[in-house]
């Protein structure tokens, strides 16, 4: 018998749609912001899967929003080994706790649901115990870029259920404010052993070559009345810049007959801001190739729905990459992109890639 242990950060995931770029130090802002909590769903998806794909499993968690109702809504019968200080509040501190109580109860791999600030507090304090139980996290954050996570929730659940090997990689984690302010600051904060699978994401790199002919095709294609959503990124910066704006790096920005409607917006804010005929341009995360649902959160379904889509990228960042990948939330949505698209990789050049959930 497996026995897994699940830990759900219940706030992961509230800044992305309303802009923030993350939650940390930011709930109550993302609260006002209208913010609606991620993870819980994110949770539930793993969860299923888990449940459809596992035989002979014990269910370890913590007590409510960590894990308990989410776990027995997915049919299990889980072990409750904690419960957090404030239910009401959960911190990291509770995340720590409840690694710490699986521990004692000898887990075999824990799958913790959030995004990178949460699997540093896995990680760390596995490293604090020198204990190398498996973990696996389940994408719910707006920072996802370590290599511990599975590529969507029900891969995630599939993998927990069914590895066999396990490997080291690295959990990285990104300045918050730096990177509100544009700035992208990285920090190695620990090595985790992790489970060998082709459905765990790689570790974000930095794709190479220049774009700038690849920017000047968007920027000659660009028609009169059209609403351009631009997402993050340095490629799509390219593109910006040749608009004649600088716009935000890391956010998204709504452009229309050269006046840019709204910079780093927030997902009400491109919302509001689209029109009859709409756009959405964006460039894959290189090394992983998450067109949507890594770091762009504020192009929610709800703004995908409204446009149609752009993928450009460099073909060196596309050579690395191999396929694209989907993981907007919506299950119905991924199916609906998968498939054989165009990329723009030049001036006029495209090329055909596949995209995957």
């Amino acid at each position: 018998m497996r026995r897994i242990a699940v830990v759900v950060n219940p706030i992961a995931g509230m800044g992305g749609r309303v802009g923030l770029k993350g939650t940390d130090g930011k709930v109550a802002e993302a609260r006002e912001r209208g913010a609606e909590p991620r993870a819980p769903d994110r949770a539930r998806e793993a969860l299923d899967s888990l449940a459809g794909v596992g035989r002979d499993i014990e269910l370890l968690t913590y007590g409510d929003p960590m894990g308990e109702s989410l776990a027995r809504d997915a049919g299990f019968d889980p072990v409750v080994v904690g419960v957090p200080e404030d239910a009401e509040a959960t911190t990291s501190d509770d995340t720590r706790a409840a690694v710490r109580a699986f521990v004692d109860h000898e887990a075999d791999a824990v799958l913790f649901v959030g995004g990178d600030g949460t699997a540093v507090d896995v990680a760390e304090t596995l490293d604090e115990l020198d204990d190398g139980t498996p973990i696996l996290g389940v994408p719910a954050g707006v920072k996802v870029y370590s290599s511990v996570f599975g590529v969507s929730p029900r891969a995630a659940g599939r993998i927990a259920a069914t590895f066999s090997e396990t490997e080291a990689a690295e959990v990285n984690d990104i300045d918050e404010d730096a990177f509100r302010g544009g700035e992208v600051v990285t920090e190695l904060r620990a090595v985790a052993t992790v489970p060998v699978a082709d459905q765990r994401q790689s570790a974000k790199q930095l794709g190479g070559g220049t774009v700038e002919t690849l920017a000047e095709g968007v920027a000659e294609g660009v028609r009169p009345g059209v609403t351009y959503v631009l997402g993050p990124g340095s490629t799509v910066g390219a593109i910006k810049r040749r608009l004649g704006f600088e716009g935000t790096t890391l956010g998204v920005d709504v452009w229309r007959d050269g006046e840019l409607l709204v910079e780093d917006g927030a997902e009400s804010d491109i919302l509001d801001a689209l029109g009859e005929e709409n756009v959405v341009v964006v460039s894959p995360i290189g090394g992983q190739g998450f067109v949507f649902g890594r770091g762009n959160q504020q192009i929610s379904p709800a703004v995908i729905r409204r446009c149609d889509v752009e993928v450009v990228a460099s073909r060196r960042k596309l050579d690395d990459i191999g396929t694209l990948r989907v993981d907007t939330g919506d299950p119905e949505l991924d199916a609906e992109l998968a498939g054989w698209i165009q990329v723009r990789v030049g001036r006029y050049e495209r090329r055909l890639v596949e995209v995957v959930t």
